[in-house]
Parts: C-alpha cells; sequence; structure tokens
C-alpha cells in the first residue's frame, strides 16, 4: 500500500526508495519484527489470564512434557505472528493476484489454527477440532486459492507449470496443458492439480505442526526456509534474473519477497518470546497457517519441489512420524507386538530420549535447516 508514495519523489526524493521490492522487504521485516516486539509482551499476558495455556498431561508426550516443565504456557502465539506478518505485508507489498491469494490462505488456515487451538486449551477437548472438519476448511481453502489463480489472467497459465530442480524447461507448461481440449482430459489434469496444490499446502502445515514440539524449533526452521523462498521469489518475478538461472518468469512473484520478508521479521520477534525456556508456544494456530503459506509460495513461484529440500527439517520431523506409524503396524501385524523404529516420533523427540539436551537438539536442527535451504538455493544454478 505505501508502495505507491513512490509516486511522489518528485516532491520528496528518498521516496523513489519505495519502489524497490528489496528497499521494501526490507521495510517489511523491521514493521513486523517492531510489531511483535510491541504486542507480544501484551499478548504473552493476556493468554496467562485467560489461561490459554497447553495441557500436556496426555500420553503423547509422557514424562518429557514434565521433564520441561512446559504445562500451562501460553499457545496461540500464531495470533503474534499473523498480526505482524499481516499488517507488515499490507503496508509494503503491491497487492496483485500472488499476494491476494497468499494472505487468503494465510489467513484462512490461521482461523482453522486458532479453532483447534481454542477447543484444546479452552474447551479442553483432547483432539481440538475434529479431522472431517479439518480437512473440510483446508480443502475449501484450496478450492478457493485455486479458483482464484486459475480465473486471473495473470496466474492462470503459471499455476498450471510444473518445474523441477536441475532440469532447465518444466516438465509441464502452459502450452502442452492448452491441447488438453477434451473435457475428460481437461478435468482430469484440474484434478491432479488440486490434489497436488492441495498435498502441498496441507502436508507442510502438518510438517511445521509436527516440528513444533520444542522451544524455537519450528520458528528457526521456518525463518531459513522463508529467506531462501524470499530470495526466489524476487528472481521468479524477475526476467532479468529468471532468464540466465534457467527457472521460470513469473511477473508479479517478486511482491511475495516482501511477504516472506514480513515471515522473517515477525518469526525473529516470536523467536525471541519463543527461545528456551519459552514464555509462548505458537500453537497450531501458527503452524498450520505458515506451512500452509510457504507451501503454496513454493507452488506460486514454481519451486514446488524445491521445497523438499530447502524445507528438509519438516519433511524429516514428517518422514520420521510416517515411519513409526507404520514400522509399528507392520510388527504388530506381523508379530503380535508393536515396536517402534525411533525411541520417539516427530524425530526431535528422538534425540531428547537418547539424552541430547533441548537446546542442543534445537540448535542442531537449526544448522541442519540452514544447511537445507543453502542446498535448495544452490539448485538454481544446477541447470
Amino acid at each position: 500500500m505505501l508502495r505507491y508514495l513512490a509516486n511522489f519523489s518528485d516532491h520528496f526524493g528518498p521516496l523513489r526508495m519505495l519502489a524497490y521490492v528489496t528497499f521494501r522487504t526490507l521495510l517489511a521485516a523491521c514493521t513486523a519484527a517492531l510489531i511483535g516486539f510491541v504486542i507480544g509482551p501484551r499478548l504473552i499476558a493476556r493468554l496467562r489470564r485467560l489461561k490459554f495455556g497447553q495441557n500436556y498431561d496426555d500420553d503423547r508426550t509422557g514424562d518429557l512434557a514434565h521433564r520441561f516443565d512446559k504445562k500451562n504456557t501460553p499457545t496461540m502465539g500464531g495470533l503474534l505472528i499473523f498480526g505482524s506478518v499481516f499488517v507488515s505485508s499490507f503496508l509494503w507489498a503491491v497487492p496483485n493476484i500472488w499476494t491476494f491469494v497468499a494472505m487468503f490462505v494465510y489467513a484462512a488456515l490461521t482461523a482453522v489454527g486458532y479453532r483447534d487451538d481454542y477447543l484444546k486449551v479452552v474447551r479442553k477437548s483432547r483432539d481440538g477440532i475434529s479431522s472431517w472438519e479439518k480437512i473440510l476448511w483446508q480443502t475449501l481453502t484450496t478450492v478457493v486459492a485455486l479458483t482464484l489463480l486459475l480465473l486471473h489472467p495473470v496466474s492462470a497459465d503459471k499455476i498450471r507449470e510444473l518445474w523441477v530442480p536441475f532440469v532447465k524447461h518444466p516438465l509441464l507448461s502452459a502450452a502442452q496443458v492448452s491441447f488438453l481440449q477434451h473435457p475428460m482430459v481437461a478435468s482430469a489434469s484440474l484434478l491432479a492439480l488440486f490434489v497436488f496444490v492441495y498435498f502441498w499446502i496441507v502436508g507442510f502445515s502438518n510438517a511445521i505442526n509436527l516440528t513444533d514440539g520444542l522451544d524455537g524449533l519450528a520458528m528457526g526452521c521456518t525463518i531459513s526456509v522463508a529467506l531462501v523462498y524470499g530470495i526466489m521469489a524476487y528472481i521468479a518475478g524477475r526476467a532479468s534474473l529468471a532468464g540466465p538461472l534457467l527457472v521460470g518468469h513469473v511477473p508479479g512473484t517478486d511482491e511475495l519477497t516482501v511477504v516472506c520478508g514480513a515471515v522473517v521479521g515477525a518469526g525473529l520477534a516470536f523467536l525471541w518470546y519463543n527461545s528456551h525456556p519459552a514464555e509462548v508456544f505458537m500453537g497450531d494456530t501458527g503452524s498450520l497457517a505458515l506451512g500452509g503459506l510457504i507451501g503454496l509460495i513454493a507452488i506460486m513461484i514454481q519451486q514446488p519441489v524445491t521445497l523438499i529440500i530447502v524445507g528438509g527439517v519438516f519433511v524429516w520431523e514428517a518422514l520420521s512420524v510416517i515411519i513409526q506409524v507404520g514400522y509399528f503396524k507392520l510388527t504388530r501385524r506381523r508379530f503380535g507386538e508393536g515396536r517402534r523404529f525411533f525411541l520417539m516420533a516427530p524425530i526431535h523427540h528422538h534425540f531428547q530420549r537418547k539424552g541430547w539436551p533441548e537446546t542442543k537438539v534445537v540448535l542442531r536442527f537449526w544448522i541442519l535447516s540452514m544447511i537445507f535451504a543453502l542446498a535448495g538455493l544452490a539448485t538454481l544454478r544446477l541447470r
């Protein structure tokens, strides 16, 4: 919104800086961080007064919850992140189809996560929102987002393209899709696109949600992923950069760099209060929404598969749960008694069981996240 002040640079020269995405990204990060630092103490104090603390007295966390004394720490800290990101993006990002859909999905998934947290901490519901209700809202969110992208002339063709790392050209381009005139073939391709987008949004929502088990772990890893995707969004939106790097050029997505900058700034502010020992947890209010936002941005800038590399820690965490559950069911069916592949899942709890202090687990996972992020960024040159 404030980008349009650049039009008055003839009257005040420094306003021309607002025409640059990089400068507005820096301002977005600073604004989001400032908002987070200002509202953080007030929000945490209010959550404590309302006793919005997560109850960990159940068999899913066991003795680890008591060992690290996390009971009754306020949750719903995702509201701090959401407020900071939303306001900062509104101020500094130019509104277009990409930023609008990104903010819609972020807001919608924040609402779903908030309802889940509310049922858990206020209504004392152990499981929170029902699975069918969560799937319904996630499906509706995906349908609306994809419909908006397919109907808008700027994004209609680009959203149909599929790029993968290490390949110079898209595996599926808009030109290739255009020949699919038969109704059945066109419907099948549209369904496949929906399934892919839905899987990416929901998959990474759940992956970050699973990672959010130790103080600062999920947010620290999210910051490194947001940094890399901010760079990728900038490259994708600039023909002068996308061409030489042999990646898809998607006009307008450089404004998503501003959104990623806001996520980084809000994340740093939240991390101030979420570092060990945490004063607040992000809860599903934050983790589900951040995962969906990052997954959607990866799709919109045509770098969805690269997210598997950049978000390697999140993928690792999700896979550890899948392996644990699958191995337990397999061994119970085969031997009559379920066995565990890891000492505990998600995998960060496995290392806690092995005796690693919580801060060591978090710091080492942050290091891994930075390595994965740099590896994903390096794929832009390996074509």
